[in-house]
């Protein structure tokens, strides 16, 4: 490991400590039991070839230059952290960072599934938080949508020239909030409105996750940027062998 290297590592860890460690009441993402059976294993069943998608792909980004492991262990560990804050939303849910963006402009949107699956069982067994029956959900939403609209955000973003701190701004904040879109989704499609029906209890739980989550989308869009400005100073080689172009251009 490099002196750039070792210094990076920890602020980034740190960087996401701040933020990661409030207390607060209430579930990690969809909790435990809350989906019914048949969704359950529906959404592991949509969530498990991009988890292995990306666990290929993995493979031969690290086959091709090993020296990326330790931004593939620091940008897990980013999400795991990040991503324990949570605060009381909807009934069998919570808000809060995913950490996801940040992995997904570095490495691209399938191996965050694998992370996302990896940092959403952790939680699960160690924290109490989400849990094993909303695995296949929660990593659909945090580790697989969230992530490819970070990567079509950033994209688009930097086609049209904008600044590569801008573009990873919109990547990060706007992967957040699609997360918790289909969040709700999953949500009101296992639990409608009795009036409304699925479209009502989407709009409710929508709303009521707004709240909190644009707020939160904006904090982790603007930390994201301060992480990859500190990898742009300290780890450029290694961003460089990823094909990431940073800079104002």
């Amino acid at each position: 490991m490099s002196k750039r290297q070792k210094i990076l590592t920890p602020l980034s860890i740190a960087c996401a400590l701040i933020f990661g460690f409030t207390r607060f009441s209430g579930a990690m993402h969809i909790m435990e039991g809350y989906l019914p059976l048949a969704h359950a294993i529906g959404w592991g069943v949509l969530a498990l070839p991009f988890v292995l998608a990306g666990f290929f792909k993995m493979n031969k980004i690290i086959k091709e230059n090993r020296k990326t492991i330790l931004l593939l262990a620091m940008v897990g560990a980013y999400a795991f952290v990040l991503s324990a804050l949570k605060l009381p939303s909807v009934t069998g849910s919570s808000s809060h960072p995913t950490g996801t963006g940040l992995g997904a402009i570095l490495f691209g949107a399938t191996p965050m599934a694998v992370i996302g699956l990896l940092v959403l069982l952790f939680q699960a067994l160690l924290l109490a938080h989400g849990g094993l029956t909303t695995l296949g959900a929660n990593t659909f939403s945090m580790g697989i949508v969230g992530p490819f609209v970070t990567v079509g955000v950033y994209t688009v973003a930097k086609k049209m020239k904008l600044n590569t701190r801008v573009a990873v701004f919109l990547g990060a904040a706007l992967g957040n909030l699609m997360t918790y879109v289909v969040t709700s989704a999953q949500l009101a499609l296992a639990h409608p409105d009795s009036v409304g029906g699925v479209m009502g209890a989407f709009a409710k739980f929508a709303g009521i996750f707004a709240v909190t989550q644009v707020p939160l989308a904006i904090v982790e869009g603007l930390l994201t940027v301060v992480i990859v400005l500190g990898l742009e100073s300290f780890a450029a080689p290694e961003l460089r062998s990823l094909g990431y172009v940073g800079g104002s251009k």
